[in-house]
């Protein structure tokens, strides 16, 4: 991954920093009572037609917001970028830390995964970055899809994801940095593979904006993202 729009900072106290890809929009998980309340007076001037489908929208936001920070998520961000069929290809990267309770965190990680073991064979992946040692697993699965379900059916519409996660554990606060993304366009695993640990490699522990450093806007720093195989296709 090559380009960066700058440098995402967790909130509220943040203990890390990572770039955000083009294509990728920051989503507000802390909005203030006021800009709530602007949502809703510019929702209230819209057409009658839009202004329905833009308050569905609104209420999936709320609703996703709260499951987002029950689950101590970091950061969110919504990606949308040009398919080969014209259609666009959309994609979820979330960035959360697990806490261990003072236990070691890499333990801790192939605990929680129920893994005897680490390599292609048995779906954790160690990767070389330059906050540590992180470990990559990826996996299909059906969940509901945002769309009405087909003619002659019960129930909501169901579709395949594919989710790729990689793992940061962080001896010195005792947690675990994770680095996920999410998309519906399961035929380009390959090319999101790619963002996924372009985005882990630019994970940094240090304030790419405190005295000494300098913030050019690339990124974390300035190998962040080169060196590798895996790229962006998305340019």
């Amino acid at each position: 991954m090559s380009a960066y729009l700058g440098t995402v900072e967790t909130e509220p106290r943040p203990e890390f920093w990572y770039g955000l890809p083009y294509g990728y929009l920051q989503m507000d998980l802390r909005p203030t009572p006021e800009g709530i309340q602007e949502v809703a007076r510019q929702l209230d001037a819209l057409p009658e037609g839009l202004r329905d489908r833009a308050d569905q929208v609104f209420r999936l936001y709320s609703v996703v917001l709260t499951l987002l920070r029950s689950q101590a998520v970091m950061g969110c961000a919504l990606g949308m970028h040009p398919g080969e069929n014209g259609e666009p290809t959309l994609s979820v990267l979330t960035v959360s830390t697990v806490p261990t309770s003072g236990a070691h965190p890499e333990a801790v990680l192939i605990q929680m995964l129920g893994d005897g073991g680490t390599g292609a064979d048995d779906g954790l992946v160690p990767v070389e970055l330059p906050a540590g040692t992180g470990y990559l697993w990826e996996t299909e699965r059906t969940t509901v899809a945002p769309t009405a379900p087909p003619d002659g059916e019960e129930g909501p519409a169901q579709g395949t994801v594919w989710q790729g996660t990689v793992a940061i554990p962080v001896p010195r606060t005792g947690s675990i940095v994770t680095v996920q993304m999410v998309t519906p366009s399961v035929d380009l695993a390959d090319d999101y593979r790619g963002v996924l640990l372009g985005v882990a490699r630019t994970v940094t522990f240090d304030d790419p904006a405190a005295p000494g450093e300098v913030d050019n806007g690339s990124g974390p720093s300035s190998d962040a993202g080169s060196g590798t195989d895996e790229r962006s296709p998305f340019g």
